[in-house]
């Protein structure tokens, strides 16, 4: 293939696409993180409160279910995938590039518990095919679904600030290999993982030394066999917790097809209503269980202690429903509040015997976003990404396969089509799945 001059210069022309879009997903980010903190931290204080009030959600979620709707009812391609079905590499036409960059710029900021990799991943395909067609090159179908993938790469790439992770992510996502992918991969990673833990475990109780690559940075306490053993127990039920929610967003997701706009912004509300009730119930900010939690994720990690346990049990259960709620109502993508609750749910359980905080958030991060994503060897490489810590992959691998094999055996609930279903209560050609 790479003797042909037409693969050559396709290759050529995506490396190429990858400059502007990565521009573009860079000033896109930057954006949504200074819109969410002009929103949700400068407002408040410039109105006189240390902190937003517990009732701040409720009038901007109103906005976002009014607007998103909108869009999704009358715009091309439906302001992208609904995140209730998981990512998707493909079908986002550049058509549909002004109501992907709406419902992300008005929802993201304003509080919708998702995160931007989704609209990221439509913004770098969509930008990709635009591009393309100015420079007037030729486009087949394959070109097509190569120029495509590369934008979403380049794009997402930008989000994780590692190629890795966004080259094996939009594989996993494409379906690259069908269903042999998985019957070949799956085996491979548990087999790679048990491996760490028997020569890790090896080289600990004997003493004895192979050689190493490490360098000599600093290494936090040894895995241990309790470590195994509390991970086989938190992964199948944050795989459990993180299925329900997705089959309960895929219910959202069809009654909202019903009548668009109302019921999308019925449910913005009603995820509006479950943050200001974390609110009243902990006394802290409303933020901690509205938007992805991507900067709450690292506080969480930074200062576990500042979170009491009535406080992580309040924030799995009410931003858990309101994840629900916007996976089927709104748009953006399903990674990082999974992160989030698996890495919350991970500090809830560290004090067990045995367990410990690192291996505990890499094992509950690791669980829930490949419960919600099913794709667990994206999964396992961003986990041990945002960890930094090689020395708990084992654990993360682990609970990654476990995890994916049940959620795979439980029931999905409704279908989502890539574009959601056509509007129930009126028909219009902006509501028709494009692929």
């Amino acid at each position: 293939m790479l003797g042909r001059p037409e693969y050559r210069k396709a290759l050529v022309f995506c490396g190429l696409i990858g400059i502007p879009v990565a521009l573009v997903a860079f000033w896109c980010l930057v954006a949504l993180h200074e819109l969410e903190r002009l929103i949700w931290t400068d407002w408040p204080k410039d109105l006189g409160w240390k902190q937003a009030p517990w009732w701040w959600a409720l009038p901007l979620m109103a906005v976002v279910g009014l607007v998103v709707g909108l869009v999704v009812a009358r715009l091309p391609g439906r302001g992208g995938h609904i995140p209730a079905g998981g990512l998707h590499a493909g079908g986002v036409t550049k058509q549909a590039l002004p109501g992907v960059l709406v419902a992300a710029l008005v929802g993201l900021p304003l509080g919708v518990v998702l995160g931007p990799e989704a609209p990221l991943i439509a913004l770098g395909g969509g930008l990709a095919l635009l591009f393309a067609s100015l420079a007037r090159a030729p486009q087949t179908q394959g070109s097509t679904a190569i120029l495509g993938a590369a934008g979403a790469a380049a794009a997402i790439s930008a989000l994780f600030g590692n190629p890795v992770v966004g080259a094996v992510l939009l594989m996993e996502v494409a379906g690259v290999g069908g269903p042999q992918l998985f019957a070949v991969m799956l085996p491979a990673l548990l087999a790679s993982g048990v491996g760490d833990l028997i020569f890790t475990g090896f080289v600990h109780w004997t003493g004895l030394q192979t050689g190493s690559l490490n360098i000599g940075l600093p290494k936090p306490p040894p895995l241990d066999f309790p470590d195994v053993l509390w991970t086989l127990v938190i992964a199948p039920v944050l795989a459990l917790f993180i299925h329900w929610i997705f089959v309960g967003g895929r219910y959202v997701a069809r009654f909202v097809t019903t009548r668009t706009v109302r019921n999308s912004t019925l449910c913005a509300v009603g995820a509006a209503v479950c943050i200001t009730l974390y609110a009243l119930a902990t006394g802290r900010s409303p933020a901690e269980a509205a938007l992805s939690g991507e900067s709450a994720l690292s506080d969480l990690a930074q200062h576990p202690h500042a979170w009491p346990v009535g406080a992580l049990v309040a924030v799995l259960a009410f931003k858990g429903l309101a994840y629900a709620l916007c996976l089927g109502s709104l748009r953006g993508g399903p990674v990082f509040p999974a992160l989030f609750l698996g890495g919350a749910a991970g500090v809830l359980l560290a004090p067990l015997p045995g367990l410990g905080l690192v291996p505990a958030m890499a094992a509950g991060m690791a669980a829930s976003v490949t419960a919600a994503l099913r794709l667990p060897v994206s999964s396992a490489i961003l986990v041990v990404l945002l960890l930094g810590n090689v020395d708990t992959v084992a654990l993360v691998v682990l609970a990654a396969v476990v995890s994916f094999v049940i959620s795979q055996r439980l029931p999905q609930g409704p279908r989502i089509p890539p574009f959601g279903a056509p509007r129930a209560d009126r028909a219009h050609p902006a509501d028709t799945p494009e692929h």
